[in-house]
């Protein structure tokens, strides 16, 4: 899995029974170092936008947004005084906790650029799709990289890569859902995997309840789709929330849960018109199998029961397939 987030590095485990595998490097672009940004506005809780208007030194609360904060430009920050209904020149150090409350919904209420992505270092789609074919052989991939969104004034960014017909020793063309292989869930933040307490992850959650039968794939109820599918989920934060100290699964916060099943979202829906165009390719494949049998058997009908000679039956039976194979194709 670390292979798989960082295509960047190659990689060799010799394992204690001997065993030896290699992950070759994919590309020789190097992560960049993520750059320090303000918090963005967004998501800022009530209590510390108070805290910190009460810690300001500005001069005035239209300064206090523009320079405490990441995205807010001279415009922006009258026009959130003015939803606020508080003058643009009062002294952020003097704010009650009505005011405050008060800014904190305005913010909520004006729509400000998403935070800049180079505070925070993402795989990228194409790295990202390099990683996960370097360690998993599959039919089909599906790539993801979400824009950055805000949870309690940090910035994170989703990414999610899909691998469709892995190698597996089940069978993967049964119809049977109980035959099937159960999707392979792979998680990451910061390029560091996540190898326990899956459940409590706010990636599971977002995979089990996304409704994967829109994309071609069987679920059951609170359980994760059926199907030779690797599902890799990536997060990228300056600050990951984890549940516990063993940083092991993602807490469950609303807007990291969102970003998560748009992502999944996305993969989903290339994965299903893939599946989709599959399966049309095998009934016309059937289709044309079933003319190429039968037809045969139609020409030599056809020449006993209208006394035919052997060149009028080529014909007829050339005609009559172009004409089944132009209304397979319609």
């Amino acid at each position: 899995q670390t292979a798989m987030a960082n295509p960047h590095a190659a990689i060799i485990y010799n394992t204690p029974d001997g065993q030896r595998f290699e992950y070759p490097r994919q590309t020789k672009q190097m992560p960049f170092i993520p750059v320090e940004i303000k918090p963005h506005p967004y998501g800022v809780e009530l209590g510390l936008l108070y805290k910190m208007a009460r810690e300001s030194n500005a001069r005035n609360l239209s300064a206090f947004l523009q320079n405490d904060f990441s995205r807010i430009s001279h415009k922006i920050a009258d026009e959130i005084c003015k939803k606020a209904n508080i003058s643009k020149n009062t002294k952020p150090a003097d704010i009650s906790i009505k005011e405050a409350e008060a800014i904190h919904n305005a913010i909520n209420e004006t729509k400000i650029m998403a935070p800049p992505v180079n505070c925070i270092g993402p795989i990228g789609e194409s790295e990202l799709e390099k990683g996960l074919k370097r360690v998993v052989e599959a039919e089909f991939y599906a790539v993801c990289s979400r824009k950055p969104a805000v949870y309690r004034g940090n910035p994170f960014l989703i990414e999610a890569a899909l691998a469709y017909g892995f190698k597996t020793d089940q069978p993967q063309d049964s119809d049977d859902p109980d035959k099937q292989p159960q999707l392979e869930l792979k998680r990451f933040a910061n390029r560091v995997p996540l190898l326990y307490q899956q459940s409590a992850c706010a990636i599971h959650k977002a995979v089990v309840e996304t409704n994967w039968r829109n994309y071609g794939l069987s679920q059951s109820k609170g359980a994760l789709p059926m199907g030779p599918v690797v599902l890799m989920i990536h997060m990228a934060s300056v600050w990951v929330p984890f549940t516990s100290e063993s940083k092991e699964a993602i807490a469950h916060y609303p807007e990291i849960i969102k970003e998560i099943r748009l992502a999944i979202q996305e993969c989903g829906r290339l994965l299903g018109m893939y599946l989709r165009r599959q399966k049309r390719i095998k009934m016309e494949m059937a289709k044309r199998g079933y003319i190429e049998t039968y037809l045969p058997f139609i020409g030599e009908a056809l020449k006993e029961i209208l006394v035919l000679k052997d060149e009028q039956v080529k014909t007829v039976v050339s005609r009559l397939k172009e004409v089944l194979e132009n209304t397979r194709q319609i």
